[in-house]
């Protein structure tokens, strides 16, 4: 814990544009921060919150159930998120650094399509959340009862199905500049029995998440943000990731008070050593050297349901990381066998063109075996073994289409920009492929010439020792090729059945060597056929079977 003895827990407060979210943090919050209640001037201009605003509240005591001697107070910071279609990309952001989620729902309205985008973004990044009915001052007292019990059974309804089925649900009414409130008690009361013991790393590298950024003369830039893990003290160097340069922590303060020390999970400013505030709106500031710039990853892939989209190999989705929302084209490929959930350089892995099994159209995606690789567009830095949210943001934001396609964990990064020569060919990724020939003649009972299975200008060296089937049912491999119009040789190691040869002799014995080469592949076209069944990897000009 830090020096103030406080735990904080930063409640996410998500939802549709113009549910109230903003008034409801207002009317809770009594220390607010630089970036709070739409302090941006477009925000205020256009009335709807543009950007991650930051407040909190003090409990007058800790809740039994998280008392302890190191524990002084309980403090709620609340990440106040935009709603509207276009800031998605705030929304993922501010959910990354979220212990619990209040969903505030206009109750004259019910679930909008935001509402339901922010519920996905809940199920995957948060383990409790508080449904907040908001503006029930709205509705006539007379029809007050009935609309909140009808509106609750709607959304157990649509909930039943998710990890929140069982969230509480309460009813407010916030105007803070009026003072017209109604079951503000019974929030904080719903949000105190949710609160858990919020897990915290302070061992591990020191990782801070920045939503705003500004200089005082004299004094250095200040840099307001959230400690996703680990710890920071005074006089330490961190890393700004975004400029790849390394500055000294001068000061720090929580809420107005100095701390010496800042750990997980707490809502800080660190004053660093100057530097330009303009070169960093948001982003990370971490332990040097932890936070690397890749350009592509490998994550295992679990597709959201809400998503009415196609995912397909070689299509490009935005793919968020943090705070960082980027373009990639995804390849998607299956694990095979025993523990086909696990990714390794040494399994093999089939190539997909999509999530859906040929013939029936059931999604693979229930068996937990597909992954996806992800090139970006540009490189940018991103968190070991962070979560990643694969979106269709370019889908029209007045669309009720969920736009949220899949999420997934990384498992493997990319950090050169030629990784595609030397990190791709590492992956057994395989396609599996068949050609056709037929027997032109054999040479012996040993070896048969063969032709229409390769192009003159294939180079037969990738094919050379796969097996071969012949339509007599014999067996054999490529062994060579043969002149230079494609043709080539097989070995067949048990030799050619008697009926076979017989067939193949027929065809050509009575026949002068003329004749054979303008008939023959009429006649014997149909007679003897060939057959290979191979893999190919895609990123090696690897064959293999």
């Amino acid at each position: 814990m830090s020096d103030s003895l406080v735990l904080n827990i930063n409640v996410g407060v998500l939802g549709h544009v113009d549910s109230g979210k903003t008034s409801l943090a207002k009317a809770l919050s009594t220390v607010s921060s630089t970036a709070s209640f739409d302090k941006n001037p477009q925000s205020q201009a256009r009335g709807i919150t543009l950007d991650l605003g930051f407040s909190s509240f003090t409990v007058p005591s800790v809740p039994a159930h998280l008392a302890s001697p190191t524990i002084g107070s309980l403090q709620y910071t609340l990440v106040d998120c935009p709603g509207h279609a276009s800031l998605i990309r705030t929304i993922i952001g501010g959910a990354q650094i979220i212990d619990l989620m209040m969903l505030v729902i206009d109750i004259t309205k019910g679930i909008q399509t935001q509402t339901a985008e922010c519920l996905v973004i809940g199920e995957i990044t948060c383990p409790q959340m508080l449904i907040v009915l908001n503006k029930v001052d709205l509705i006539p007292r007379e029809k007050r009862d009935t609309t909140v019990e009808k509106m609750k059974k709607r959304l157990r309804q649509a909930l039943s199905k998710t990890k929140f089925k069982e969230a509480p649900m309460v009813v407010v009414s916030a105007h803070p500049d009026t003072g017209d409130m109604e079951g503000i008690d019974d929030l904080i009361s719903n949000l105190q029995s949710l609160t858990t013991m919020p897990y915290r790393n302070v061992n591990g590298p020191f990782l801070f998440s920045v939503d705003h950024c500004f200089g005082i003369r004299g004094q250095g830039t200040v840099l307001t943000g959230t400690v996703l893990q680990g710890q920071v003290h005074v006089n330490e160097n961190v890393e700004i990731i975004t400029i790849r340069e390394n500055r000294k922590v001068k000061s720090m303060q929580m809420f107005k008070k100095p701390v010496n020390i800042a750990s997980q999970g707490d809502r800080v400013g660190i004053c660093v050593s100057q530097f330009d505030a303009k070169l960093l709106e948001r982003g990370l500031v971490s332990a040097p050297g932890f936070v690397p710039w890749i350009w592509g990853a490998i994550i295992d892939l679990q597709t959201i349901p809400y998503f009415k989209g196609e995912i397909n190999s070689k299509a490009k989705f935005h793919i968020s990381l943090g705070h960082e929302t980027v373009l990639a084209k995804i390849t998607l490929f299956q694990g095979m066998g025993a523990n086909a959930e696990e990714f390794s350089y040494e399994r093999e892995f089939l190539y997909r063109e999509n999530l859906l099994e040929e013939g029936d159209g059931e999604a693979i995606i229930s068996k937990q075996s597909v992954f996806a690789l992800l090139e970006f567009d540009k490189a940018l830095p991103v968190v070991p073994e962070c979560k990643v949210l694969g979106s269709k943001l370019d889908i029209n934001s007045n669309s009720p289409t969920c736009r949220l396609a899949f999420h997934g964990q990384l498992l493997e990064m990319f950090e050169a920009k030629d990784y595609h020569l030397k990190e791709l060919p590492r992956l057994k990724i395989f396609k599996e492929k068949s050609k056709t020939g037929v027997v032109e003649r054999a040479s012996n009972e040993c070896e048969a010439i063969c032709k229409n299975m390769f192009k003159k200008e294939t180079n037969l060296a990738l094919f050379t020792g796969l097996k071969v089937n012949l339509s007599t049912g014999e067996s054999g491999f490529i062994e060579d090729s043969f002149g230079q119009s494609g043709k080539f040789k097989v070995r067949i190691p048990d030799g050619l059945q008697p009926t076979t040869m017989d067939l193949l002799g027929t065809k050509t014995s009575k026949k002068s060597k003329k004749a054979e080469d303008s008939s023959s592949a009429a006649t014997e076209f149909k007679s003897v056929g060939l057959f290979l069944n191979f893999k190919k990897y895609i990123f090696s000009k690897k064959m293999a079977q």
